[in-house]
């Protein structure tokens, strides 16, 4: 009888911590929606083992170039309790930045969507403070970090093992449903939820990313030489553009969005509602002569609360020079 007793309660127990796990999970995903996330999945925190040999061939293959901070915390990249003490959960959130807007002068020098608006860093990291908030107002007390690429976690691989989409050849994340134009971020807690599962790859036999990409930077399908990548060469790298490149920039000054823009999953991508990413309407007006006379004090006002600050006035200058 005794036995009977301790074996249910052990089994009502296993219920109510069920129950909990499957409601805070339900009002963190509800929460995200209302402050403005497109999408919240939740995995749970273990060490990415998976990734751990791509990541490692990867840089000995040295295919991230300058980004020199990448073989920094490898062991951090792929073990999340190492930056949060008893991780539990990977909270997944994909912010839509999409939208059918151009550029004006379609000989302008050209910029990645994702800098059309306001930098997606404050942005996010705002909603994700809010949403920790939230869920210790709620919840109780959880230790956890909000991660918008200011720290080394692997964002794809979560999202992807939380169920928001598949790796695509183009190594970016896809939804079946939204494309790919998504800004990724991560809340890390010490916090049992429910988790989801991943989705399965769509990608087929489709290589239009691979074949479109005008640096052969897709070396093969899921892997980017960074070093070849025209966000990197007009981003990340500091000295001067390679000549090899000189006739195969596609007029980017700023990014690139040639491989989501030959996707055929994006033919699903609707526009976002953050106002924040809302396109600087005098950026986009912007004629060619304009970018090519552009001075500095017309780029410290413009680009103030923009990402292209990433690259400054300077490199953002070398940049569109290496396009003439």
């Amino acid at each position: 009888m005794g036995y009977l007793i301790w074996a249910e309660l052990k089994i009502s127990v296993q219920y109510m911590h069920s129950l909990h796990r499957s409601s805070y999970a339900s009002i963190i995903k509800q929460k995200s929606i209302e402050l403005g996330f497109s999408f919240c999945g939740i995995s749970k925190a273990v060490f990415l083992e998976e990734e751990a040999p791509r990541l490692e061939t990867w840089l000995t293959a040295g295919m991230h170039g300058e980004m020199k901070y990448m073989e920094n915390h490898f062991d951090k990249r792929l073990n999340p309790i190492l930056l949060v003490p008893g991780a539990k959960s990977v909270i997944s959130l994909l912010l839509n930045y999409y939208t059918s807007q151009k550029q004006a002068d379609e000989t302008a020098p050209k910029i990645s969507m994702y800098a059309y608006g306001e930098d997606y860093h404050q942005v996010i990291k705002d909603k994700l403070f809010e949403l920790l908030l939230y869920i210790n107002a709620e919840v109780g007390e959880v230790n956890g970090r909000a991660f918008v690429d200011s720290a080394p976690v692997l964002d794809r691989a979560w999202a992807q093992k939380s169920g928001l989409g598949w790796i695509g050849k183009n190594a970016n994340l896809i939804s079946k449903q939204h494309g790919s134009y998504f800004f990724i971020a991560e809340l890390i807690l010490d916090l049992e939820l429910d988790y989801d599962a991943p989705v399965t790859d769509h990608c087929g036999t489709c290589t239009a990313c691979l074949d479109a990409c005008p640096t052969q930077a897709i070396v093969q399908p899921k892997v980017v030489d960074g070093s070849r990548c025209i966000s990197y060469l007009t981003i990340e790298l500091h000295n001067e553009i390679p000549q090899e490149f000189k006739e195969k920039m596609d007029n980017w000054a700023f990014g690139c969005d040639v491989c989501q823009q030959i996707c055929p999953w994006n033919r699903f991508a609707k526009p976002h509602s953050e106002n924040h990413f809302l396109p600087n309407a005098e950026m986009m007006q912007m004629k060619q002569n304009e970018w090519l006379e552009l001075t500095e004090d017309t780029f410290n006002r413009l680009f103030k609360s923009s990402a292209l600050l990433r690259a400054g006035y300077q490199g953002l200058k070398k940049n569109i020079k290496f396009l003439k």
